[in-house]
Parts: C-alpha cells; structure tokens; sequence
C-alpha cells in the first residue's frame, strides 16, 4: 500500500475524488440598504446593496464558479410576507441585474423567513403554521423569480406538498423548463445561527421542529426526498453538510438523482473562527472538508468557501 503512495505524482493519479469549480455554487446576501454590510459572525461574508450585485456577480464568473444562490433581505416585513413574491423585490431586481451581466446559472432561495415579520417559513395563524395556505405564497415566489429570469428555484420552507405545488405554477405559467432544486432533507439544525444574523431570518417565537427535520432521523430524510422526487424535484439537497455525510451518502446511493449538499454558515464561521485562533490550517481544512462533502456522493456543493476555494 505504501508504495502507492511514495510520491506526489503517483498520489495525484491514484487521487480517487476531486473538487473543482464546476461543482460549487456561491450563495450571497442582497439587500435593500445602500451599502456593503460585513456580517459579523461570517468573516469575509457581507450584504450588498442592489447597485454592488453586478460586480460580485462578475467576481464569481471570472472565479469560474457556474452559479450562484441568491438570499434577499427586504426592508419590509409583514405577516404574509408580500415582499417575497414583488415583481420589482429585492430577489427579482437581483436576478434581472446578474442575467444582464453575467452567463451565471441564478438559483433563488424561495421561503418567506427573510420576509415574514414572525420570522416564520410559512404563514402563521394562532400560533400554528398554516401548510396549505403556504403553499399558494411559494408558488407566486417561484413565479415571480422565474419571470425575473431565475434558472432554478431552490424551496427551502419544508412544508409538505411545496415541490408539486411549484411545479404546477411554473408549469401552467410556460415555465416547464425551470428546475427546482429542493431542500428535501433540511434538519433542525445549530449550524444555522450565523446565517440568521445575515439574513435577520431568525423566529420571534417558538422554533421550526414542525417543519423542519430531526437531527437523529435518516429513514426520515430518504422518506422526504422520495416525496420531493415525487413531485417533480430536478435536484435535491441535504442540508448541512458536514454532520450529514451519511445522509448525502444515502440519498445518492438510493436514487441517484443529482444531489446538492449545503456547507453551512456555521461550519464556515466555525473553520474562520479557529483559524484566527492560529489552531488549524484555515486552507487545509477547507479543502479537506470540501472534498469529504464531494467523496460523500455530492454533485453540487454550495458553500460560502466557492469562492477562496476557486482562487486556489
């Protein structure tokens, strides 16, 4: 065995599995203010404004990086959540400016966290999340990024039934060749409290548990993406990433559709935070822990890293 590995050329031939560039997709953060924001608990991760989303756009095509996954942080937030589904919102605008400048893949994220004033996935009534009724408001999402010119839309709510009831929207609207990459097994997870403070997306009451998956359920997960496949999913997605290798693995070995796997806020904040401590190799470990994502079956990997990772 070890004279497989006797020196770098013979390693690099044996190399069994390799991440490059055309398997990351980068996720940024649009807002309505005026300004660039640094997002404190994401080094290296900030807000733009409308006007700067032309020359980051620009940044991850010349990276070589094929996409690019938009979040929207609007001024305005109410109980429904209509900011979310404007013709001229903050998602729309930016996907109309990226198309006009760039060759870029666009991915929106369709959800109402980032719009609801209860910081809730879905609509809320006594205290409860009201399913059926979501659903109507993800389908004028989704139809309203892909007037703007989305290429895919990526549901992340978890509500039951939401992929068929996109699919049907896009489809009764000519829009039968936009691909929906769905969230289909995103847990409860702790990793996502850098990204609430980025995206001012975390509830004002109780939490997600009903919506959301348990952290200890895997059956679960297979069970979600068979449904989500079901209804028309073009791709489904494990998110997180790092503490869900097996589920990546399983998902991938079991239907063998094209799978995404989201590196997290927090597994990126958590890589930043260590290495200003000086205990990691901060390059190292990106590259380890991009690469055990890929080996774990995973054919599209957004993370926050695309675009250090693509500079290398």
């Amino acid at each position: 065995m070890r004279r497989l590995r006797k020196n770098e050329k013979i390693r690099a031939l044996l190399k069994e599995h390799n991440v490059n560039k055309n398997d990351l997709i980068y996720p940024i953060f649009v807002h309505e203010k005026n300004k660039i924001e640094e997002i404190p608990s994401m080094p290296g991760q900030y807000r733009y404004p409308l006007s700067e989303v032309r020359d980051i756009s620009k940044e991850v095509e010349d990276s070589g990086i094929p996409g690019i996954l938009i979040f929207g942080i609007p001024e305005k937030k109410d109980e429904f959540g209509t900011e979310a589904y404007k013709t001229e919102g903050i998602v729309q605008s930016a996907v109309k400016t990226i198309k006009n400048t760039t060759d870029l893949l666009v991915i929106t994220d369709i959800c109402l966290c980032q719009y609801t004033s209860h910081g809730h996935c879905g609509i809320v009534s006594e205290g409860k999340i009201k399913n059926d009724d979501t659903l109507k408001l993800l389908g004028k999402i989704a139809l309203s990024h892909a007037n703007a010119g989305a290429d895919i839309v990526a549901p992340s709510d978890m509500m039951d039934g939401r992929i068929g009831a996109i699919r049907k929207e896009l489809d009764e609207n000519s829009f039968e060749d936009i691909l929906i990459m769905s969230y289909a097994a995103k847990f409860l997870s702790s990793f996502y409290g850098p990204f609430r403070d980025a995206a001012h997306s975390a509830p004002t009451f109780g939490d997600r548990r009903t919506y959301q998956m348990n952290t200890a359920n895997i059956l679960e997960a297979l069970r979600e993406v068979e449904l989500d496949i079901k209804e028309g999913a073009d791709i489904v997605m494990v998110k997180p990433a790092l503490s869900y290798l097996d589920v990546i693995f399983r998902v991938k070995e079991k239907f063998g559709l094209p799978t995404a796997a989201y590196n997290v806020s927090g597994e990126y904040s958590m890589i930043k935070a260590a290495s200003k401590m000086g205990w990691i190799d901060e390059k190292k470990v990106m590259e380890e822990i991009l690469l055990s994502i890929k080996r774990a079956g995973a054919d599209i990997i957004i993370s926050y890293f695309a675009l250090e990772y693509a500079s290398l």
